[in-house]
């Protein structure tokens, strides 16, 4: 035996690919939420309809985009 599991190992490198996309979300998140300040409309808003462009690309989940406009 190695004198670890193989939960110990796993948990290291999920947390840092965790925190990593965290990070993404939350930025993401923050210009999402600066850019619905011109109208919470993505077909008359031309900087929110890109910004939800850019999360949907990084994997955002919908539920994300959906609690940075409102």
């Amino acid at each position: 035996m190695s004198g670890h599991s193989k939960w110990h190992s796993i948990k290291h490198k999920k947390g840092a690919a965790d925190a990593k996309r965290g990070k993404i979300f939350t930025k993401m998140a923050a210009e999402i939420a600066i850019a619905a300040q011109g109208g919470a409309d993505p077909a008359m808003n031309f900087k929110l309809r890109l910004a939800i462009q850019k999360a949907k690309a990084a994997n955002v989940p919908a539920n994300n985009i959906e609690r940075a406009i409102a």
